[in-house]
């Protein structure tokens, strides 16, 4: 499984191997780089999409999907001032990455056992090529 090398990094890894080290460089964008964004019900989803719209943009990303859900974090201001800042708690986000018969899904979600926003690989496939059938 995996044991074609890749051709878009130069040591010598799995394209698997990449993928799953390039999943954890997007989620670990997501957390890093949008923590603390003041937020509500209202623009979460707008927010949402621009990060998806974001990471779309990186090479190899196949699908992304985040969700942030405000109602997680900590008090709502008043009035005007109604909204929170992005916490850990907020976030949860799916990368599908892709290269060639290669595909890697990776998640970032809050773990409250541990009280930690976890990355986690949820699965990573290398597709076996099909066999041609003979022509007739």
């Amino acid at each position: 499984m995996g044991s074609r090398r890749s051709s878009m990094h130069p040591a010598a890894l799995t394209s698997r191997e990449a993928l799953l080290f390039e999943a954890g460089i997007k989620l670990g964008g997501i957390f890093h780089q949008y923590l603390g964004i003041p937020v509500s019900s209202k623009t979460a989803p707008a927010l949402a999409r621009s990060i998806e719209a974001a990471v779309m943009l990186q090479p190899f990303v196949e699908r992304v999907r985040v969700r942030i859900v405000p109602g997680q974090g900590g008090e709502l201001g008043k009035g005007r001032y109604g909204y929170r800042y992005v916490t850990a708690e907020m976030i949860d986000a799916r990368v599908t990455l892709a290269d060639g018969r290669t595909r890697v899904v990776a998640r970032l979600s809050y773990r409250a056992d541990l009280r930690y926003p976890l990355m986690r690989v949820e699965s990573a496939k290398s597709a076996r090529p099909v066999p041609r059938r003979p022509a007739r």
